[in-house]
C-alpha cells in the first residue's frame, strides 16, 4: 500500500483549484444533467426510497439495465442473477478484481491505461502487465499481446472507448483478443463506461457478444459520464451467475449498496430518455473534440485525435520541463489550464511526452480554454 496514493488526476485538480485555473484534468463532466434523471431521483426521495437496497441494486434499475443491454449491446442478462449495481464503474471494477483475482495473478493492460485500473489491480496484489499502443491511432499487434501471456496470466482489461487515449477497439482487434483469452482460459474485464461517446460513425462492440466470450467476460459500465452525474457513483457489472455471485458478495462487503434514490434516477434516465438523446450527445461531444483539438494544434501541442470518450492526449514536448508534471505545472502557471501528466497512464518514460485533457466542459468553459491555448502560439 505504500506505493499507492491519490491519483495524479486528483493531484492536478487540487493544483488547479489552488491556482484558480480551468480544470481540464479531471473528467468531472460539468455538462447539464438530463431532467428525467434529476426528477427520478427526487421522486424516489419523496417516496421514501432512502434506505438500503438489495446488495446488487434495486429491481427497477437492474431491469432497466437488462433491457438496455439487450437493446444496445446485444447482451442477454438476467436481472435477478447477472447484474450487480455498484459504487460507480470504478467500484464495479474493484469488486471484480477482488472477487476473481488472486495475489500474483498477472493482468494485461493496454498502455496508455486508465490509472485506476492499474492501482485497483495493485490493491488486490495482482500484477499489471502492459502492452504498448502507439500514437497517434494507438495501434498494437496481437503478437504483442500473445508475447506477454504467461502461466500466471489471469485476465485482460479492455477499455473501449478508452481513457486516456480515446481509442475505440475494432472488431478485428476484439476478436483477436477474444481468441487469445479463449486459448489461454483468461477473463476479459471490459470497461465500457464511454460506450455512447463514439465519433466519426463508429459503433460499440461488446466483447461478451463474441463467440465463446459470454462465460469469461465481465462487462463493466455506468452512467456517471453519459448522464453527467460523476458524483452519484452509479455503475454496474454484468457476468454469468457463477461470477456475478462472487462479485456481488464483494460489492456487499465493500459498499453494502449504491445510493438508493440515485439508482432510481438512473433507472428513470435509462427508461425515459429517447435514443435521440444519445445520438445528440455523441454529436455534441464530437464538435467539442474538433474545436479543442484544433486549439491544441494551433498551440503547437499535437493531439492524438480521439475516436471516442472525451479525453485527448497531446504531445507537449515543445513545453519547458523534463517531465510531464513539470510541463503540466508550466501550462497551469502560464495560461491557467490544468492537464494530467502522461506518466499517470504509462509505465515507461514515454508518458512524459503527453498531457491528458478532458473536453467534457460547458461550451463557455471550452471557449475559454481554446482562447487560453491561443496564447501559446
Amino acid at each position: 500500500m505504500a506505493t499507492l496514493g491519490p491519483s495524479e488526476i486528483r493531484a492536478m485538480t487540487q493544483a488547479c483549484t489552488k491556482a484558480k485555473g480551468l480544470n481540464m484534468a479531471q473528467g468531472v463532466c460539468d455538462t447539464p444533467v438530463p431532467m428525467p434523471v434529476i426528477e427520478g431521483a427526487k421522486r424516489a426521495m419523496d417516496r421514501g426510497i432512502n434506505t438500503y437496497t438489495r446488495f446488487d441494486g434495486l429491481a427497477e434499475l437492474r431491469q432497466a439495465l437488462a433491457d438496455k443491454l439487450a437493446r444496445y449491446n446485444g447482451l442477454r442478462a438476467n436481472p435477478e442473477t447477472d447484474i450487480t449495481v455498484s459504487a460507480g464503474a470504478t467500484g464495479a471494477f474493484h469488486c471484480a478484481c477482488a472477487a476473481l483475482l488472486n495475489p500474483g495473478d498477472e493482468v494485461i493492460l493496454f498502455e496508455p491505461y486508465y490509472q485506476y485500473h492499474a492501482t485497483a489491480l495493485l490493491s488486490v496484489e495482482a500484477v499489471p502487465v502492459s502492452v504498448q499502443m502507439h500514437a497517434p491511432d494507438w495501434t498494437f499487434t496481437l503478437a504483442d499481446v500473445e508475447r506477454v501471456v504467461t502461466e500466471r496470466t489471469r485476465a485482460i482489461v479492455v477499455n473501449s472507448p478508452g481513457n486516456p487515449s480515446g481509442k475505440v477497439f475494432s472488431r478485428a482487434e476484439l476478436e483477436g483478443i477474444a481468441a487469445i483469452a479463449t486459448r489461454h482460459d483468461l477473463f476479459v474485464f471490459t470497461d465500457d463506461i464511454y460506450e455512447y461517446f463514439l465519433y466519426d460513425g463508429r459503433s460499440h462492440i461488446s466483447m461478451a457478444t463474441l463467440p465463446d466470450m459470454a462465460e469469461r467476460t465481465i462487462t463493466i459500465g455506468g452512467y456517471s459520464k453519459t448522464f453527467s452525474i460523476t458524483g452519484w457513483r452509479i455503475g454496474y457489472s454484468v457476468a454469468v451467475e457463477r461470477w456475478a455471485h462472487l462479485i456481488g458478495a464483494m460489492n456487499d462487503l465493500l459498499y453494502v449498496c449504491a445510493p438508493a434514490p440515485l439508482q432510481m434516477g438512473v433507472a428513470a434516465g435509462i427508461t425515459e430518455l429517447p435514443e435521440s438523446f444519445y445520438r445528440q450527445m455523441a454529436q455534441d461531444f464530437q464538435r467539442k473534440r474538433d474545436r479543442f483539438c484544433a486549439a491544441l494544434t494551433g498551440a503547437g501541442l499535437t493531439p492524438s485525435i480521439p475516436q471516442g470518450a472525451y479525453y485527448v492526449l497531446a504531445d507537449v514536448l515543445t513545453l519547458p520541463g523534463r517531465t510531464g508534471k513539470e510541463r503540466a505545472m508550466y501550462l497551469l502557471d502560464k495560461i491557467g489550464v490544468a492537464g494530467v501528466p502522461g506518466e499517470a497512464f504509462f509505465s515507461g518514460s514515454e508518458g512524459s511526452h503527453f498531457l491528458r485533457f478532458s473536453y467534457a466542459k460547458t461550451d463557455a468553459d471550452l471557449d475559454e480554454a481554446c482562447r487560453r491555448f491561443g496564447k501559446l502560439r
